[in-house]
């Protein structure tokens, strides 16, 4: 399994943002410039981010971004989904079964995978990472 480029680039985005205590935010820039993202990539990942309610503008528009609650309350999940959501094959999402489904004998070992990817991400939250807790 493979999680994308914006999952990857939207926890550090959001490791630079709680980083940034000033309550001023951190500007795009800046988190372009030190996790090395081009900026006009993460409009977009700013952009998932304020519409999933993790980031907003410290003072308006044209202000550096800060975190919409605490780093301890922020699970990776909320991040993850914030782009995508979880899940190992298609067919474990609603709506997108396939005509095996009923006789399909490999569908709970997918779905506990899926439940046990699902949990790590949930058990961990954005102040782990930043403090480099472990993450077993």
């Amino acid at each position: 399994m493979k999680f994308s480029t914006k999952v990857r680039y939207g926890m550090r985005a959001m490791i630079e943002i709680a980083k940034s205590n000033n309550g001023e935010g951190v500007f795009q820039k800046d988190i372009a410039s030190k996790q090395n993202i081009s900026n006009k990539y993460l409009d977009h990942i700013i952009s998932a981010l304020k519409v999933a309610g993790l980031v907003t503008n410290a003072n308006g528009r044209k202000s550096g971004y800060i975190l919409t609650r605490p780093a301890k309350e922020i699970t990776l999940l909320d991040i993850h989904n914030a782009f995508d959501i979880i899940s190992v094959i298609d067919c474990l999402n609603d709506g997108n079964c396939c005509d095996r489904e009923k006789e399909c004998e490999t569908k709970d070992f997918w779905q506990s995978l899926n439940t046990v990817i699902y949990d790590h991400f949930n058990s961990h939250t954005l102040e782990d990472l930043i403090k480099g807790n472990q993450l077993n």
